[in-house]
């Protein structure tokens, strides 16, 4: 199964076009799409785990919060390349997960959005 994660996230990286440097405080507006279910409060996972220092960390390691077997084993590093895959299409980079979100298809929201997590 982690290879299959692995490759589609390869697969899926390797067709993405390149990060642009994105805009934080339209990040922030951007943001809002998430923020029903996530905030930056270390205290807060539910119903998705909190975002508190997301760039730079491996996938399912916020404790507390319960995630799906295809998150665990993924063993993404979330940096602008998978945040950017993922926030794409979620259901390719990881089949399986839990996280209802369908996609965020404008390249420009995801640039800002990622430079946005970047500062939390």
């Amino acid at each position: 199964m982690k290879t299959l994660i692995g490759l589609s996230l390869l697969a899926f990286l390797a067709a993405s076009p390149a990060l642009a440097a994105g805009d934080a405080k339209h990040g922030k507006v951007v943001f809002a799409q998430c923020a029903a279910c996530h905030s930056f409060d270390a205290a807060k996972n539910d119903p998705g785990p909190n975002l508190k220092g997301i760039v730079g960390r491996k996938s399912a390691q916020v404790e507390d919060y319960i995630y799906s077997g295809a998150m665990k084993r993924s063993e993404i590093v979330w940096d602008e390349q998978t945040l950017n895959a993922y926030l794409s299409n979620p259901r390719v980079v990881v089949p399986r997960s839990k996280m209802p979100f369908a996609g965020m298809p404008d390249p420009h929201d995801r640039d800002d959005l990622i430079a946005f997590l970047k500062t939390q």
